[in-house]
């Protein structure tokens, strides 16, 4: 049976945000992302020498090289900070909400989002693209930098499965590969950025093709200038996959020996093509790609497994936490710019005092209309209290 769904109900959507809640369907897909990790660690098991082996590796890691994955994996996320800060403040006026700062809540509660809410990153989107409507951004403004950005951050997974894979394969970059894990993901590479690249064109008009394609093109095009003029906030594309990857290599130091960068790199982001399926953050199908493009590069299997569930670590969990303390943060901004835009006062102090005053007033009346007797206020005497006049008379 089909259902109408009101025209009138659009804006709702695309101007609210609900990420709260567990529903069923939420439940087990969670269920369903950890049997698949599970799944994925007993078909690699097999690939295990000797088990305890292992888990001895994995206690004898070098924590030297563990911390400097942490300091990449900060780097890694400042770059995708310093990108989106750039994206977001290139002319309007509602961009100049989202400085540094701002990208950061959004960055990390995005990225928070993602990785429970996944299918490429629809969750982190989606919260980024309501931050920047509750910034004052227009929906087509909104759909243009959305679109701006990815392209721009893309770009590089793009260029370098092209640049890795055809480096590899013709033996221009050191490590090998076979044409499957080499060339194929090169082609993939070589198709999305000519069909990115061709949307340029595609101008606004009549049809529902150009009416959805338009803000595409449009952000397409802003990317092109961007890139033209030069902006120093560019350079955070490279810092998000490039300090991404390092964590990766520097988990292989920490518990063996790393095979070279540029295997890393096009097993990396081969792996990250999982991200495409709907799992809370690729859980088990990243895992499962990285570890096993990694093998068919030669790497040993025990290894790559450790190397990549310590990069899991810091890329996966580590962020959580701080992402849920960064929406927090996001919704209290939301509410700051919400109070500016009514002419309120913006002095977050101010406003917490009114509302807790306000709060122990209606309390206090409430209280005071419960229990009169003991509540109601007494009567003040002009001169020296007497008998007649004493409340216990």
């Amino acid at each position: 049976m089909a259902v109408a769904v009101p025209t009138t109900a659009e804006p709702l959507v695309e101007d609210s945000l609900s990420l709260g809640g567990v529903s069923a369907r939420k439940a087990a897909l969670l269920v369903g992302t950890a049997a698949a990790l599970v799944i994925s660690v007993i078909l690699l098991a097999p690939a295990f020498a000797d088990l305890p082996a292992a888990w001895e590796r994995i206690r004898h890691g070098d924590m030297r090289w563990l911390t400097l994955a942490l300091v990449f994996e900060l780097l890694s996320f400042l770059g995708h900070i310093v990108l989106f800060s750039a994206v977001a403040q290139d002319g309007g006026a509602a961009g100049s909400r989202i400085g540094l700062w701002v990208s950061t809540q959004i960055n990390l509660a995005g990225h928070a989002a993602t990785r429970l809410f996944a299918s490429a990153g629809a969750g982190g989107i989606a919260l980024t693209a309501w931050s920047m409507r509750r910034a004052g951004m227009e929906r087509a403004d909104v759909a243009a930098r959305m679109v701006t950005f990815l392209v721009l951050l893309y770009g590089v997974y793009m260029a370098a499965l092209v640049v890795g894979g055809l480096g590899l394969y013709t033996g221009l970059l050191p490590g090998g590969g076979s044409f499957a894990i080499t060339v194929v993901p090169a082609i993939f590479g070589a198709l999305v950025i000519a069909a990115v690249a061709s949307a340029q064109w595609v101008r606004p008009g009549e049809g529902r093709v150009r009416s959805v394609m338009a803000p595409v093109g449009h952000g397409v095009r802003d990317a092109r200038r961007l890139l033209r003029a030069g902006n120093g906030g560019l350079v955070g594309a490279l810092m998000w996959w490039g300090f991404d990857i390092a964590v990766l290599w520097a988990c292989f130091n920490a518990f063996g020996e790393a095979p070279s960068f540029a295997i890393v790199t096009v097993a990396y982001f081969v792996g990250m093509l999982a991200n495409t399926l709907p799992l809370p953050g690729g859980v088990g199908g990243v895992d499962g790609g990285m570890v096993g493009a990694l093998i068919a590069f030669g790497v040993e299997p025990e290894l790559a497994l450790i190397a990549v569930l310590g990069y899991r670590g810091f890329a996966f969990w580590l962020p959580i936490l701080p992402g849920a303390v960064a929406y927090l943060g996001l919704r209290r901004t939301v509410a700051r710019w919400e109070r500016e835009d009514a002419g309120e006062a913006p002095v977050p102090s101010a406003a917490w005092k009114a509302s807790v005053v306000s709060s122990t007033t209606r309390i206090s009346r409430s209280v005071s209309r419960r229990w009169p007797s003991r509540c109601r206020a007494p009567r003040t005497s002009l001169g020296p209290t007497t008998p007649s006049s004493s409340p216990s008379t």
